[in-house]
């Protein structure tokens, strides 16, 4: 048993709280009689609920790795008008929202999905789901500040948590380097305000992992459905304890 509104966000009809407005104003039936309590609890796969007349149909869960190019917010809609990810995914049917975020300012690796508990359980904090990244910085961090970001590092929101830090690639006259790091956190910016704390300030930052989730040779724009074997792994990844990982 679910709550009305659950089974219907999960449905495709819309967002949950256009999903609760649809029930508050009369226009949803379970076994043909009008629901406005939002406190009512369904069973999908057993009662028949309609919106406005018409009976939903359980949609498909889809799960979908994006390599978001820069330049582009992660949402499903902009109010100024810019681009959002899933104008890259107008072949998908399904109603899919990200897991979790990438800022305006950075690339790479992110899912969609329309699997919400999948989704709640992959960003929420007690998991602890590594995500990988790139990031090209500003002249070359000495070892001992790498080790800082290493041990964890005080920014104006607390401590961050044990990161793996390593050198992925050096310029030799010195004008940069990127970082290959790994952080089992979801703080806002939280690579870019790692690196600015020990002054080599983030010029490039793309993600190229998340959990068990590769993002390969996918093409910048690119997306593609995720393998079974991909999603079993995400899933042993939401389940898993932040202490195994």
């Amino acid at each position: 048993m679910e709550r009305l509104q659950k089974i219907l966000a999960n449905a495709g009809i819309a967002s949950r709280r256009k999903c609760e407005e649809l029930i508050t104003s009369g226009k949803v039936t379970v076994n043909g009689e009008t629901v406005t309590e939002l406190g009512v609890k369904a069973d999908p796969s057993a009662d028949e609920i309609a919106v406005n007349g018409k009976k939903i149909l359980k949609e498909q869960k889809v799960y979908i790795v994006f390599n978001k190019p820069k330049g582009v917010i992660t949402a499903v809609s902009d109010p100024k008008g810019r681009s959002v990810v899933t104008d890259y995914l107008k072949d998908v049917k399904q109603r899919v929202y990200p897991v979790g975020r990438l800022d305006y300012d950075s690339e790479g690796l992110l899912l969609l999905t329309n699997d919400g508990e999948l989704a709640n359980k992959l960003t929420h904090p007690k998991h602890h789901v590594p995500k990988t990244y790139l990031a090209t910085v500003e002249r070359v961090p000495h070892g001992a500040s790498l080790e800082k970001l290493a041990k964890g590092i005080k920014l104006e929101d607390g401590m961050t948590a044990p990161a793996e830090v390593e050198y992925h690639d050096v310029d030799p006259e010195n004008k940069f380097a990127t970082i290959r790091i790994t952080i089992r956190e979801g703080r806002n910016r939280q690579v870019r305000r790692m690196f600015d704390a020990i002054h080599h300030p983030v010029t490039r930052l793309k993600r190229i992992s998340f959990g068990s989730l590769q993002l390969d040779n996918l093409q910048r724009g690119k997306h593609r459905k995720l393998s079974k074997a991909e999603l079993q792994a995400l899933l042993e990844d939401a389940e898993m304890p932040s202490s195994e990982k």
